[in-house]
């Protein structure tokens, strides 16, 4: 007789790994399901934490460069060891994707290795990389296979000249010139990444502005910046082809709405038009388990698909694709399987974009909260008016507040600015709680600190800044 699990989770993403660990620490006999060598998924393999290492180090050459004379440093002889930096990043990524395997083991978590598919409910099958194929009986099986990479039809990635976010993290060289198709989070930060270390770098969006869903007077403020970094950007175009046949790429593109083509040329085209969910070979229409138009699984409140003892959370169902989002419900799924009430709040779910300087958001932009007819108020402090920011040569930036005009409840905030992924977290606690914005304003913040135009910022929700 096989052995019985409680919970069974299909991939080890943020939402994989952190669903299993909680559901054993509930008590729960609990099996992973991991098609790659390593735990961890797209974010610790090949996603946020490799990103956020090249983010760091090419931010680092930047200051060098350009800040460190102006802070009385002198630097002789600088340059890009790539190798090396590429290095820093295999290891960071190394240690955190061995953390992950510690964490399994401490939790006494079985973990198998291939690829998962659903036989049917209770059934799991795992074919190993050698094809040996061996089923897992088990309760309850959870998808969280996570999300791929989106292609552009008829273009071919080879993840050395054309590439995605995969390829951008391993280039052997800086390319004299990088073309970025598409205007989100992940094109932005390896961009930023390849600029730095001396690429021109021309982003190509098909819509009419950068960063789709943030608020647009973030988005407008953040281009300005980019632009004086050196981005170029091509809005409200389209790419049509690109050709690979000589020793320079040629990417042809067209306005969105239509006219003359031109061509523009590359050593390397990033595509990053966003992410699809991963569903394919999971088994899951031979089980009936229903898909939306979009091929994510659908759920009902309780992460439940449309057959028993079948759930699915993270990049696979609806919401931002976020691997903090998919910790949440991997947490809240856990919990619910063991009687408890697992919750995710998805009115409060934060977003950065880490480039520099970052932009982060939590809650509804001003667009939002004027196509909801609500009545509104916005506090506003620009980061020039920040003494830290000043003494730091971090003065590009602001933080902007939404509260409710009626009750003063915050319902949105972003900011732009040098740690404005973090200094977040104190607006997403607030708003979590129905804080007020003179909740905020009446809290005394350390001086002096950039958290400090975060308070400003309430403080201009009601009578006014005090230093701007």
């Amino acid at each position: 007789m096989s052995e019985q699990f409680d919970l069974t989770i299909i991939g080890t993403g943020p939402g994989g790994y952190v669903g299993a660990i909680r559901a054993a620490q509930l008590g729960m006999k609990v099996a992973v399901v991991e098609k790659r060598a390593t735990h961890g998924g797209t974010c610790l393999n090949i996603g946020c934490i490799p990103s956020k290492a090249l983010l760091h180090a090419s931010e680092l050459y930047e200051e060098a460069g350009h800040n460190f004379a102006k802070l009385g440093i002198a630097v002789d002889g600088l340059n890009v060891d790539l190798p090396g930096m590429l290095k820093h990043k295999d290891e960071t990524v190394k240690s955190n994707t061995g953390g992950i395997e510690f964490l399994l083991k401490k939790n006494k978590i079985t973990a198998f290795h291939g690829l998962g598919k659903i036989e049917g409910p209770g059934k799991v099958s795992v074919t190993s990389d050698e094809g040996e194929t061996q089923t897992i009986d088990t309760k309850n099986i959870v998808i969280a296979t996570g999300s791929d990479s989106a292609n552009l039809p008829g273009i071919e990635i080879d993840e050395k000249r054309v590439v995605t976010s995969t390829g951008a993290l391993d280039l052997e060289t800086v390319p004299e010139k990088m073309i970025v198709v598409g205007a989100g989070v992940i094109g932005l930060e390896l961009g930023s990444v390849w600029s730095r270390l001396g690429s021109e770098v021309t982003v190509v969006e098909y819509l009419d502005r950068i960063l789709p869903g943030m608020d647009g007077e973030v988005a407008k403020n953040f281009q300005r910046t980019l632009k004086k970094q050196g981005f170029k950007f091509k809005l409200s175009t389209k790419v049509t082809n690109v050709d690979t046949s000589g020793d320079s790429l040629k990417v042809s593109v067209e306005p969105a709405a239509g006219g003359d083509a031109e061509e523009l040329d590359a050593d390397v085209v990033l595509v990053a038009i966003g992410r699809t969910p991963y569903t394919e070979g999971l088994g899951l229409e031979e089980v009936g388990v229903e898909l939306d138009e979009r091929r994510r699984v659908k759920i009902d409140n309780h992460y439940k698909t449309n057959v028993d003892g079948i759930y699915a959370i993270g990049d696979v169902v609806v919401g931002p694709m976020l691997a903090h989002k998919a910790e949440d419900e991997g947490v809240a799924i856990a919990e619910i399987l063991a009687g408890q009430a697992g919750h995710v709040n998805y009115d409060v779910i934060p977003g950065v974009v880490y480039t520099s300087p970052e932009v982060a958001s939590v809650g509804k932009t001003e667009e939002e909260v004027k196509d909801a007819g609500i009545d509104y108020k916005v506090g506003k402090f620009q980061m020039t008016a920040n003494g830290r920011a000043k003494a730091m040569l971090a003065t590009d930036g602001f933080v902007k507040i939404i509260a409710d005009k009626n009750t003063d409840r915050v319902l949105g905030a972003h900011i732009v600015g040098k740690g404005a992924g973090e200094m977040i977290h104190e607006l997403a606690v607030l708003m979590e709680f129905g804080g007020s914005a003179e909740d905020l304003a009446r809290t005394c913040h350390a001086h002096p600190t950039m958290s400090e135009a975060v308070r400003e910022a309430a403080l201009g929700c009601g009578d006014g800044t005090i230093h701007m």
